[in-house]
């Protein structure tokens, strides 16, 4: 998994350390939502059931280096 500098200095903290790559892999391959930031940076959503809670995996403009990745506090899927 590529990721840049401030994830791998970032991932060191407690909140963060406890994601898998794995829960960050499933995100990217399988959301439940994307979204594309202005800045261009891409943000996907996916529900972690070991956890009960959303994962939001920020990507790189590239759509495969993780940036950032942690637990969603506010995110709501969208009703069908």
């Amino acid at each position: 998994m590529k990721c840049t500098q401030y994830f791998s200095f970032i991932r060191q903290r407690p909140d963060r350390a406890i994601i898998k790559d794995e829960w960050i892999s499933d995100t990217i391959k399988n959301p439940v939502k994307t979204e594309v930031q202005s800045d261009r940076r891409i943000r996907k959503w996916k529900f972690i059931e070991e956890v009960g809670r959303y994962l939001r995996v920020i990507l790189l403009e590239d759509g495969e280096t993780v940036h950032n990745a942690f637990f969603d506090r506010n995110f709501k899927e969208e009703e069908k």
